[in-house]
C-alpha cells in the first residue's frame, strides 16, 4: 500500500510540475519596449493596480513624503520630461514620482505600473539635474522592462509547483512589495535599466555622462567593505560604469 501511495504522489508531483512549466511557457512574450523574451503573467492594468496598492505603504516605511514642495516639483518635472520624450509616453503605465523623507538610506526604486521613488538621502547627494534624470530614467527602465512583473511570474511558478495553485493573490503581492521581497532586481535587470536610462536621458536632452557620477555616489555609499559582485544581486558599480559608457557610445553613434 505504501509503495502504491508513493507512486501516486510521484505521479501527482509530475503532473503539477508539468502544469506549472507549461503555464510558464505559455506566458512567455516579447517585451514590446525592450525586445526581450519574458514570462509575464500580469496585464499593464494589474501592474498599475499593484503599484498603486503598494505605494502608500512604501512611502510610510521611508518616513512619508518629503515636505519640501520645491524639491518634489523638481522630481516631478524631470520625471515628466523623461517620460514625455521617450517610448515611456506610449505605454499604458501611469507614472508618479515620489520624493521620500528618508534621510539615511540612499536608494531609489520602482513599483510595477509606474510608481517611482527616490529617498532624500540620495536626492541630497546628487550634484545636478542630469544626475537626478539618470536615477529616474533608470527606474523608468525597470517599469518598461517589466522586471517586477517577471519576478511575480517566477514566484507564482514556484507557488504552482509547490502548492498547485495558479491564481495570483494581488493583495499578497502588494504585501510582498511592502516587505521588500519583490523589490530586489537582478544584475541583468540593473544593467538593462542603466542602458534604458542612458537612452531616456539622451532623448530628453540630459547629459548621460552624469549617470557615471551617480554610480560614484552609490560606490561611496557602499563603502570599502561592499559585497563582492559574485555574492550580490547587483552588479558592481565599476562594471555598471563600464556598461553605461558602452551604452552612451552605442546611442550617440546611432544618432
Amino acid at each position: 500500500m505504501r509503495r502504491g501511495n508513493f507512486k501516486v504522489r510521484i505521479f501527482i508531483f509530475v503532473l503539477i510540475a508539468g502544469f506549472a512549466y507549461l503555464r510558464k511557457c505559455s506566458q512567455e512574450e516579447i517585451n514590446p519596449y525592450t525586445g526581450k523574451k519574458q514570462a509575464i503573467s500580469l496585464s499593464p492594468k494589474e501592474e498599475i493596480a499593484i503599484g498603486l496598492q503598494s505605494a502608500a505603504g512604501m512611502a510610510q516605511q521611508h518616513g512619508g513624503l518629503h515636505p519640501n514642495n520645491n524639491y518634489q516639483a523638481l522630481v516631478d518635472n524631470i520625471g515628466s520630461k523623461l517620460v514625455n520624450n521617450s517610448v515611456a509616453k506610449k505605454t499604458p503605465y501611469k507614472y508618479d514620482f515620489h520624493l521620500l523623507a528618508n534621510e539615511r538610506t540612499i536608494n531609489a526604486f520602482a513599483l510595477p505600473g509606474g510608481q517611482i521613488f527616490i529617498t532624500y538621502a540620495l536626492f541630497s547627494q546628487l550634484k545636478n539635474e542630469d544626475q537626478l534624470a539618470g536615477v529616474l530614467g533608470h527606474e523608468i527602465g525597470h517599469v518598461l522592462g517589466k522586471h517586477s512583473n517577471e519576478r511575480i511570474t517566477n514566484a507564482n511558478f514556484w507557488k504552482v509547483f509547490a502548492m498547485g495553485s495558479s491564481a495570483i493573490d494581488m493583495g499578497g503581492v502588494a504585501q510582498q512589495f511592502g516587505q521588500g521581497q519583490l523589490l530586489k532586481n537582478g544584475r541583468g535587470d540593473e544593467l538593462e535599466s542603466d542602458e534604458l536610462g542612458v537612452y531616456f536621458m539622451l532623448e530628453a536632452g540630459y547629459n548621460p555622462e552624469e549617470m557615471i557620477g551617480v554610480m560614484e555616489i552609490l560606490k561611496a555609499a557602499a563603502g570599502p567593505n561592499r559585497v563582492p559582485e559574485f555574492q550580490s544581486t547587483h552588479p558592481d558599480p565599476e562594471n555598471r560604469i563600464e556598461k553605461i559608457r558602452e551604452a552612451i557610445r552605442k546611442y550617440k553613434n546611432a544618432s
